[in-house]
């Protein structure tokens, strides 16, 4: 996926058709700006006062306790981003970001956005990281609160996937057991146990990411058939022949690939023969920019986050193949673009 400068008249045609608009200003000034407007929204409950209605900037302001004027210049400037609209002194929040940006809607993504306000924090570490190759390792860095941000950020990216891709993944039949490692807010847990009525999951969680992780499970799991587990997927034993699934999702980015070696073997004799191991990921590509803005960014973000970065299909089923496990068919959510479960199935 690109970011395209779109121009909105004639002279901003002209001006990129003939390279006299600042592209790097608009990429960088503009985008910011933009960007951390609607994130700023999110975390003052802007969406969330002006609803499906339309209001003044004085009864928004009023509705999240700041402060009028400022309020009016960031309404203002949501407009012009093309969230807002504006009639007679009126804002309205367009019908297409409802699904997006109002807690009634399932498929919203105000905690995510408001997670981005610390994730914006990270990315301004960049050129520390670039000249020293020191990465920020936020799993251990975290609080508590930084914590439930970052879980809430993960339900939002994935509770449209999990729905899509549980019918697609290739649970064995009569399987009764599974281990979701990594599997934070539970939802790919929750999704797989409702398709499969025999199916349990246990969630291998780190000790300071349980709390926030289950508060968000309790909102969704009506099968009683999901538990989490604190413990390191790394280090703790996963035993021998015990799963049917064993999926682990947005976790191996963090992981070198001496430990991704070590973990698919694992992985490998604790599953049960027939058995599946599935890795959600999103992927890089095999060549410099391919996979457009978001997969080469994505990339750069793991890279500075944690210990390595985005992984290849090649990579990932090298892993799996190495632990004498047989590749299948990927599954690729329309969902989430450019994120895709591996699969291998144990003989």
């Amino acid at each position: 996926m690109k970011i395209k400068n779109q121009p909105e008249n004639l002279i901003e045609w002209v001006a990129l058709k003939a390279n006299l608009a600042p592209i790097p200003l608009i990429d960088t000034q503009v985008a910011f700006n933009a960007a951390r407007a609607i994130m700023a929204a999110a975390e003052l409950g802007i969406y969330e006062a002006i609803g499906k209605n339309s209001k003044t900037a004085d009864r928004v302001s009023s509705a999240c306790n700041t402060h009028p004027e400022a309020t009016r210049h960031l309404l203002d400037a949501l407009v012009g981003i093309g969230y807002l609209q504006w009639s007679n002194g009126n804002y309205s929040l367009k019908q297409k970001f409802h699904k997006w940006l109002l807690k009634e809607s399932e498929s919203n993504l105000i905690g995510k956005l408001r997670f981005q306000i610390l994730e914006w924090e990270w990315m301004a570490k960049l050129e520390d990281y670039v000249r020293t190759g020191k990465t920020l390792e936020m799993h251990s860095a975290m609080s508590p609160k930084e914590w439930q941000l970052y879980q809430e950020g993960m339900r939002d990216l994935s509770v449209n996937v999990a729905k899509e891709v549980a019918p697609k993944i290739p649970v064995p039949d009569g399987a009764t057991a599974m281990l979701d490692i990594g599997g934070s807010h539970g939802l790919f847990s929750i999704e797989l146990c409702k398709k499969h009525s025999s199916l349990s999951s246990t969630i291998m969680e780190l000790p300071g990411s349980i709390e926030a992780a289950s508060a968000i499970a309790k909102r969704y799991d009506t099968t009683d058939r999901v538990n989490y587990t604190a413990g390191n997927a790394l280090t703790d034993d996963l035993g021998k022949e015990k799963y049917d699934l064993i999926m682990i999702n947005n976790v191996v980015h963090h992981f070198t690939s001496e430990q991704n070696f070590a973990l698919a073997k694992k992985i490998a004799a604790a599953l049960k023969p027939g058995g599946v191991y599935a890795i959600g990921e999103f992927i890089r590509q095999s060549k410099p920019g391919e996979g457009g803005v978001a997969a080469s960014t994505t990339g750069l973000y793991f890279s500075l986050t944690s210990s390595s970065g985005t992984w290849s299909i090649d990579e990932m089923e090298g892993w799996q193949k190495s632990a004498g496990l047989k590749i299948e068919k990927p599954v690729s959510p329309m969902s989430l673009p450019g994120w895709k479960i591996l699969i291998a199935r144990k003989s």
